[in-house]
């Protein structure tokens, strides 16, 4: 198969280490001072470009196709450093402020949108209940024999733990078995 095609090109066809250090320095809008130091400044900028007619029309189109929020501010950001405009800390300052706009814009059309790219954004790195009574048992087994203890006695009184409570997931860890 051609390499060309596999993605894979001449590993000679790269730039020379330090390459970047020879150039003249300034020949890029980031290379110089930006335009805007006041992350409100800088906010203002983005909310009047945001709220031109062609802008607006770009940025609900992708909310309408079903672009995440938080991908479409970290283009945003992006491009305004890229030209010039603040510096990439300016621009993290300002992105939560840019989503909560591009929001409120997409509410204003009726567009349904997503805030995140992952679906499951909150519930992502998750424990479940055993995992989180063998790291228990291991790392703190106090605390461990505590909770084992005040389950056995609401058993003994009769008592059922809550449902869907770590409190009673099933004690026996792997090590016991």
């Amino acid at each position: 198969m051609d390499e060309e095609k596999q993605g894979v090109g001449n590993p000679f066809d790269a730039p020379v280490p330090g390459q970047s250090l020879t150039d003249t320095p300034g020949n890029y809008p980031w290379e110089h001072p930006p335009q805007f130091t006041d992350p409100e400044e800088a906010t203002e900028f983005i909310w009047q470009t945001l709220h031109t007619e062609e802008f607006m029309e770009q940025v609900i189109g992708m909310l309408d196709a079903g672009v995440p929020i938080e991908a479409i501010a970290r283009v945003i950001v992006f491009g305004g450093f890229v030209e010039g405009k603040f510096t990439p800390d300016v621009g993290l300052l300002i992105k939560p402020p840019l989503a909560i706009v591009m929001a409120g814009m997409a509410e204003e059309e009726g567009i349904p949108y997503r805030m995140f790219e992952n679906k499951n954004a909150g519930e992502e790195n998750t424990m479940d209940d055993k995992t989180f009574l063998r790291m228990i048992k291991t790392n703190n087994p106090r605390m461990f024999e505590f909770i084992r203890e005040n389950i056995n006695e609401s058993i003994r009184e009769g008592e059922r733990p809550p449902e869907e409570n770590f409190l009673n997931a099933q004690l026996n860890t792997e090590e016991d078995e």
